[in-house]
């Protein structure tokens, strides 16, 4: 059976400065990093902890040896050009 693919949101918070991500698809999931790769091995843990929890979430009702996850950063960016 192929698993299931959650998607994790991620925008940067300029105030905080921090990448903070949540999910639709992981009830409960909020974690943030100051950089991507901070936030990404935060989700790693995170991700298949909340989906334990909900167990609903995944095929048979059990956690898979394997758990897929994307995650789409945002991060806006302003430059000034000289003219």
């Amino acid at each position: 059976m192929e698993n299931r693919r959650f998607l994790v949101n991620a925008e940067w918070d300029a105030e905080a400065a921090v990448y903070v991500a949540t999910s639709d698809d992981v009830p409960g999931l909020v974690a943030c990093g100051e950089t991507s790769d901070e936030l990404i091995e935060s989700l790693k843990i995170l991700v298949p902890e909340l989906l334990e929890l909900n167990k609903h979430l995944l095929p048979d009702g059990e956690v898979s040896h394997e758990i897929s996850f994307v995650v789409r950063l945002r991060r806006d960016a302003l430059v000034h050009v000289h003219a």
